[in-house]
């Protein structure tokens, strides 16, 4: 992007563009081939050009795009059973984003108790270090400032208390107290594993006062951890789930879950959306479930997910002047930095790897679902001779 672009200057965008992609490969319009381990932000879980993705989008772009909602969408009745037959849940409502599956989920969870005779349990109770979209009330809910600066009010309802700090928790909760919601993998936060007991805690703790749990599954879900979600691990049960990026392979697609006792409230006309759940969206969708629930496919990813931590283990400890420590699961690991994060970035993308920054000065490591052995390998080498580089650019400057 140039200095006159007509582009709303709100990115900061690496100086490079791609023309095409090949699996975990990006190819640039000079030919250039780059090693994708973000995924388009965990995005493109099946990695670039899919030939199944490619084959259910092209041979439904050529029967129907958009109805809308005023008419049935078998397809979306497909993938919504087939959600439902693999999850907690019992219903869906299929949005465009991550943003919109987490508004609905806040809108779910006010309005059970509204219907349950107590509309003064609106707050919802999320934890510091969270990330839940960009809209105005999602940014209210993440509570992180340097998104809610400038923008008017913070949005009301939204209580925030540190991961793991019961003694906070258990005051903020009151009478006004709808939920709690909380991602099991912090990922805009720093990939910040939220260890199974304390999942499992908050689970008992809803229970206790009568709360919805609300599970933040958009960047978590759809296989990135070697569980359909992430919270399968655990053994907890969300009420209400949101889901995104890795559930379109790369087509906008958002999904809110819930129980149908979570979901009492909504009614014909109390929620909607213009391209939520269209034909397009839908057909991908149901082709990513064809690859992510086939035979053998999580396990795949649980194997590669232990062969990239067993690598990154040891770069971490050949290098302690660079790295601090690895985070995160399965292929959804972060390393964090004892130099800032955009210059790693810099330096791995000057050898033609991807990684993406996050909060607590973190690089993501989210590579595509299909990756193998000899990409994982090939990325840490890549990884190894970054940090080389800014080691001895560190004697340098000394």
């Amino acid at each position: 992007m140039t200095a006159t672009s007509a582009l709303l200057p709100t990115y900061a965008r690496a100086p490079l563009a791609f023309e095409r992609g090949e699996g975990a490969w990006l190819v640039t319009e000079r030919g250039e081939r780059y090693l994708d381990f973000g995924a388009g932000i965990a995005v493109n879980a099946l990695g670039h050009a899919h030939p199944h993705l490619v084959e259910a989008l092209t041979t439904q772009a050529q029967k129907l795009w958009h109805t809308s909602n005023l008419f049935q969408i078998p397809e979306g009745e497909r993938l919504g059973q087939r959600l439902v037959d693999a999850t907690f849940a019992d219903v869906v409502f299929f949005a465009n984003s991550g943003a919109e599956a987490n508004e609905a989920a806040i809108k779910m969870a006010r309005k059970y108790h509204a219907v349950g005779g107590h509309p003064e349990r609106y707050r919802i109770v999320t934890f510091e270090g969270a990330f839940h979209g960009r809209t105005l009330a999602t940014i209210a809910a993440g509570g992180q400032q340097k998104y809610i600066d400038g923008f008017g009010p913070k949005v009301e309802g939204f209580d925030q208390v540190p991961v793991g700090d019961f003694e906070a928790l258990e005051a903020v909760i009151g009478p006004e107290t709808a939920a709690l919601m909380i991602e099991p993998i912090q990922g805009e936060g720093g990939l910040r594993l939220i260890p199974g007991e304390t999942l499992r805690r908050l689970r008992a703790l809803c229970d206790a006062h009568g709360l919805l749990l609300i599970m933040d599954e958009v960047q978590t879900g759809v296989g990135r951890t070697g569980k359909f979600f992430a919270h399968e691990w655990s053994g907890v049960t969300p009420d209400i789930m949101s889901a995104a990026k890795g559930i379109g392979g790369g087509f906008p697609l958002g999904v809110c879950l819930a129980t149908r006792e979570a979901a009492r409230g909504m009614v014909a006309g109390t929620h909607g959306t213009t391209f939520g759940g269209n034909p397009l969206a839908m057909a991908v969708g149901n082709a990513v479930l064809d690859v992510v629930l086939g035979d053998g496919f999580l396990a795949h990813v649980e194997r590669m997910g232990l062969l990239l931590t067993q690598k990154l283990a040891g770069l971490v400890d050949r290098h302690p002047h660079v790295f601090v420590e690895l985070r995160g699961q399965g292929l959804m690991r972060g390393l964090k930095l004892n130099l800032p994060n955009t210059e790693f970035a810099a330096a791995a993308r000057a050898r033609h790897l991807l990684v993406i920054p996050a909060g607590d000065n973190v690089v993501r490591l989210l590579p595509p679902l299909i990756v193998g052995e000899a990409e994982v390998d090939e990325a840490v080498t890549r990884l190894e001779a970054a940090a080389t580089d800014l080691e001895a650019q560190m004697r340098g400057a000394a």
